[in-house]
């Protein structure tokens, strides 16, 4: 049974008391930085966990005036949609409310769930947002100075940004193909517990300054498409484009990822490295934190790929249990990866049953780490 930390009182509670009893998830998240998609997200695994369990779920959305932004990002990282919070009174006689919010942040009284901040080095302020401002990092107020008068330019300022190009500008490659092979799901809703899969876009996300070690939308550092993931340095594999220089090509599908706080980070590779932390810890998104993401997805997606050509083996009934077991102790995700992590170095489990812990795992991570299935060698 789920059991999740109460931020109240620092008591273990049961996520879901009665037995098929339900529900109600509801998430506090008034900005759209990545500290509030880390609630968001936190919120996602929450719900696909009590799915797993077989508790049914009313997921509802407090956010403020930047809700539209923060449910754009939402849908890159593969988070399912969730209903906008209504005036729910009594509710639909749900046997528990569990509210996320931000580490500090304010709720109605009931069980809580508290997230703590995304931070980028030497800073205190959230990644994607300015401090003391509110505002994602790049985006400047809107309003103009006391008295509504336009503020008269400095002359020496403006000759000093002359040379400079504007910043915002990338190109913008390529989505990942969003599909799950091997379970027969697709990459969208999977399974019968109607869980998302976790779409992956591509980054095409301008350079927004405040992110760490250079991940500013350059091509190459998206593993966006199926069977070439990127490649650290700035450079895709096969591509033969050096670092700066945006692929030609359209998304496919008309979809894109919009200039909010991902600031160029592959979606998938944002996600794992925000799991690879308890929701309890902030998360420093240094270069080398998102670098081993990159090159942990990568690896274990073409391992996938791999395994799958074999016959397939039933996950090993220790290892479901040791998953479950890391999961419904507080949603402890970072426990999870480390089961993986022994599920693809030991020596004597046949390759099908890695496959299948991999894709049972991903139920709940959403890393679409069945993407590359069926891609070329």
């Amino acid at each position: 049974m789920l059991r999740i930390i109460d931020a109240r009182t620092g008591e273990p509670v049961d996520a879901a008391p009665a037995r098929r009893g339900l529900t109600r998830v509801e998430v506090h998240a008034p900005g759209s930085d990545l500290t509030n998609l880390r609630v968001l997200l936190v919120a996602d695994l929450l719900v696909r966990a009590l799915e797993l369990g077989g508790t049914p779920v009313w997921a509802l959305l407090t956010g403020g005036h930047r809700q539209a932004e923060l449910r754009a990002d939402a849908t890159a990282l593969g988070i399912r949609p969730f209903e906008d919070s209504p005036d729910v009174g009594a509710g639909l006689g749900e046997a528990q409310i569990v509210h996320v919010t931000v580490e500090g942040g304010t709720a109605p009284d009931g069980v809580r769930i508290a997230v703590a901040p995304v931070e980028t080095p030497g800073s205190a302020t959230s990644v994607g947002e300015t401090a003391g401002s509110g505002l994602p990092v790049g985006e400047a107020a809107k309003s103009g100075p006391p008295g509504g008068r336009p503020a008269e330019p400095d002359p020496q300022a403006r000759e000093s940004t002359k040379s400079t190009p504007p910043s915002g500008r990338s190109g913008e490659p390529g989505l990942s193909g969003g599909e799950s092979a091997g379970s027969g799901l697709s990459g969208g809703w999977s399974g019968d517990s109607g869980l998302s899969g976790g779409e992956s876009a591509g980054s095409g996300l301008s350079g927004e300054p405040g992110l760490p070690g250079g991940w500013s939308g350059e091509p190459g550092l998206s593993g966006g498409r199926s069977g070439e993931p990127g490649l650290p340095g700035g450079e895709s594999a096969g591509s033969g484009l050096p670092a700066g220089e945006p692929a030609a090509s359209n998304p496919p599908g008309g979809q894109s990822v919009g200039s909010g706080p991902l600031g160029g980070v592959d979606p998938a590779v944002l996600r794992l490295a925000l799991l690879a932390r308890h929701h309890s810890a902030p998360v420093r998104l240094e270069a080398d934190v998102l670098g081993e993401a990159q090159a942990t997805l990568a690896r274990w997606r073409g391992a996938v790929a791999r395994w799958a050509r074999r016959p397939s083996r039933p996950v090993p009934d220790d290892v479901r249990r040791r998953l479950r077991d890391a999961w419904d102790d507080d949603l402890d995700v970072p426990r999870v990866l480390d089961v993986l992590r022994g599920v693809e170095n030991e020596p004597d489990l046949p390759d099908g049953a890695r496959f299948e812990t991999y894709a049972y795992a991903d139920r709940l991570l959403g890393l679409e780490l069945t993407r590359d299935l069926g891609a070329p060698s």
